[in-house]
């Protein structure tokens, strides 16, 4: 692992690898509904593939349309609650870096990660057959808040161990 020593390069580094993930949740929410389906869809297949290698399934008895919509449905509400886990890791150690101290580190990544999935869900209004969800929101928020939850945990275990 490269270790920097020069505070601002650790400060840009931070806040480019936040702006860059920021990036990706604002592409893949441009996607029109069909692009984004068929994304997804290819996931889930792939996701059943390998199950199958490793707990071989009677994919014809066991894997009916609707069972396969409803686990589509799953992988995509799991892709949202992860990817903002990741932002909510990315902001908490941005802000860190950044010199903000104490609990305000935790409750300014957390208002900013919920900020950013309701801008998200709006922007999902103006693309081709995507909707706005609130329990996207939500479920955005709670990614966001275990990935800071998770952060502030493993700071304070490597605080009390020294």
């Amino acid at each position: 692992m490269i270790k920097f020593k020069n505070r601002k390069t650790k400060i840009i580094l931070s806040w480019t690898g936040v702006i860059l993930w920021m990036v990706m949740i604002f592409a893949f929410s441009a996607q029109p509904a069909k692009q984004s389906a068929g994304l997804s869809a290819k996931i889930t297949q792939s996701i059943i593939s390998i199950v199958d290698k490793v707990m071989p399934l009677d994919l014809d008895t066991f894997m009916t349309v609707q069972r396969v919509e409803y686990l589509h449905h799953i992988i995509r509400k799991m892709a949202h609650f992860s990817v903002y886990l990741v932002l909510g890791l990315l902001l908490v150690h941005a802000l860190r870096q950044s010199g903000v101290k104490g609990f305000k580190i935790f409750i300014f990544a957390l208002i900013l990660c919920i900020s950013y999935a309701a801008f998200d869900e709006i922007h999902q209004l103006y693309i081709p057959g995507r909707s706005g969800q609130v329990r996207d929101v939500f479920i955005d928020s709670m990614g966001a808040l275990t990935g800071i939850a998770g952060y502030a945990m493993a700071s304070w275990k490597v605080k009390r161990s020294k």
